[in-house]
């Protein structure tokens, strides 16, 4: 799955030209130009898709998946997180492309994403359908068990709440916003996505800040690591440049879900003049998910030295964040952990219900709503290692299908480039 992913990122990189380096300034133009701008959009603009991707990509990843990288991967793994990062922002300017490309227009709402341009780009209903019931699945109700278990943990662990109730709390907040349908959602992620990531970028930057001697080397570390077995091992879990390389990619990846096919469901929504415009902001995403949000995460774990330590995942994180906050950094990373969950449960719920809308139609909305709500609590109780494996299998049965598609409409991604060409 990972070479398969890597690959097609390789691909795009190619046929466009290397457009991470030709397409970025454009994808933050069209992004955060429009802020500026007295002239409302009717819809829903760039930066609110893009929030709402945002929303879906932040999660538990960039806190326990980095803490995980590093304490099995050792420093090195984050070099190649960067690598994936950066192939990734040609997978995902195809994703979203397509999906602007394919959307359609339903009952006034326009709704997209991978089973759109499966079923009507590549010609495959089944396929469109195969994906559909994979992404309702694995996103939708198993992979939001998982997000309302990492909440629900991390506020047992500094307040001491009950998980039921935390999950109870979470299923009512999730419902009211889904109730108002992409336009409330969109709104509530381009208020909240901001503050959250930049909150935790500061409690980062405070930490690095007060060792900022540090800072440079545990860069060199991980420069170094990527490529030395010994500094690979660097008494992290006997960790080894093969390990680095799997775990870093593995991480980043799955962190900014570039080639699943998830967030071009939020890039569809927009409202753009061309599909590449929004192609081009999709690439930011990817910038703040995976080398903003994911490396402060990850030195902060090096210049506290929490890497040389046995803890993995979230423990990992919260030791470090208290090694340089103090108590102060369990309750700072118990919120994060909130706020980031909560709108990936958020997106990953749309991202299902849009499916749900392909599969049944808008009859099928409210079950698959109350279902949610019930697998969020639900997730809050269950012991869930089986649950994260669940997770992994449907995942691999939604990015087969879309990767299979990107790869066969590259043509059309291509011409769109060309078409708008910064």
């Amino acid at each position: 799955m990972i070479s398969l992913l890597l690959g097609t990122g390789l691909f795009f990189t190619i046929r466009l030209g290397f457009i991470q380096f030709t397409g970025l300034k454009e994808g933050f133009r069209q992004t955060f130009g429009p802020l500026f701008s007295k002239k409302k959009k009717e819809g829903i603009s760039s930066y609110q898709a893009l929030s709402t991707a945002i929303a879906a990509q932040v999660g538990t990843g960039n806190l326990a998946g980095v803490a995980t990288a590093i304490a099995a991967g050792g420093p090195g793994a984050i070099f190649w997180m960067w690598i994936s990062s950066f192939l990734g922002m040609a997978t995902i300017f195809a994703e979203a492309v397509l999906a602007q490309k394919f959307r359609k227009k339903e009952n006034g709402v326009v709704k997209g994403g991978p089973a759109y341009y499966i079923r009507d780009g590549l010609g495959s209903k089944k396929l469109a359908v195969f994906f559909a019931i994979a992404i309702i699945a694995a996103l939708g109700f198993v992979g939001n068990m998982v997000q309302s278990n990492s909440i629900a943990d991390a506020f047992h662990t500094a307040f001491n709440i009950p998980p039921l109730l935390i999950g109870i709390i979470v299923a009512i907040l999730i419902g009211l916003i889904l109730l108002g349908g992409i336009k409330r959602i969109a709104t509530f992620a381009g208020n909240v996505v901001p503050v959250m990531a930049l909150l935790y970028i500061i409690g980062a930057m405070a930490i690095l800040i007060l060792n900022i001697d540090l800072v440079l080397p545990a860069l060199s570390l991980i420069v170094e690591s990527a490529f030395t077995p010994e500094s690979a091992g660097g008494g992290v879990l006997g960790a080894s440049i093969k390990e680095a390389i799997r775990y870093g990619v593995a991480r980043g990846l799955f962190s900014n879900e570039a080639g699943m096919g998830s967030t071009p469901h939020a890039h569809a929504v927009a409202n753009v003049k061309h599909p590449a415009e929004q192609g081009f902001v999709a690439m930011v995403g990817v910038l703040i998910d995976t080398v903003i949000i994911c490396t402060a995460t990850a030195l902060v774990i090096l210049v506290t030295e929490g890497a040389g330590s046995n803890l993995t995942g979230i423990e990992l994180t919260q030791a470090s964040f208290s090694s340089g906050l103090g108590s102060f950094g369990i309750y700072f990373i118990a919120f994060s952990l909130l706020f980031f969950s909560f709108t990936t449960i958020l997106g990953w719920a749309y991202f299902g219900e849009t499916n749900v809308n392909f599969l049944f139609g808008e009859k099928g909305v409210p079950i698959y709503r109350g279902l949610v709500l019930l697998f969020i609590i639900g997730g809050t109780v269950l012991n869930v290692p089986f649950v994260w494996q669940l997770a992994d299998t449907f995942n691999a049965f939604m990015v087969l299908p879309n990767l299979i598609a990107l790869i066969a409409l590259s043509g059309i991604v291509k011409k769109a480039y060309k078409e708008i060409k910064p």
